[in-house]
């Protein structure tokens, strides 16, 4: 997401209950992380390994979690850290089961890699959602 459109997001968000204090680099590196989660576990999906079930829910899970940081109408900080974790344990699991395979298929391992990210970012802004 560009500069201008983080810009229009911050301004709206300054009018919703308890969400002014969010910080916006912060958001658009745990949507970056999220995009790519996604496509890394769409991309594992297809190695028809037992992961693949895993991969493509949590590729699903990721993808819903970067829609609802673009869409913050509606969006309540306990909501939002609902979201966050839901997509924490999702990238969890799926990183569990790719590192299963990550010896023999490089696959597994970037996608079992974008997973740890996913994890790391969402952490990062739980924790500085909770702090706020």
């Amino acid at each position: 997401m560009d500069a201008m459109m983080m810009g229009v997001m911050s301004e709206d968000m300054m009018s919703m209950d308890g969400m002014p204090a969010m910080d916006m680099a912060m958001m658009q590196a745990c949507m970056d992380a999220c995009a790519a989660c996604e496509q890394a576990c769409t991309v594992c999906s297809t190695q028809m390994m037992d992961c693949a079930p895993a991969c493509m829910n949590c590729a699903d899970m990721c993808n819903t979690m970067m829609r609802a940081m673009m869409r913050m109408q509606g969006m309540t900080p306990a909501s939002m850290m609902a979201m966050l974790d839901a997509c924490i344990a999702m990238c969890q699991t799926c990183m569990d089961m790719c590192m299963e395979h990550a010896d023999m298929s490089p696959v597994c391992k970037m996608c079992a890699d974008a997973c740890k990210a996913c994890m790391d970012a969402c952490m990062a802004m739980r924790s500085a959602m909770a702090a706020a």
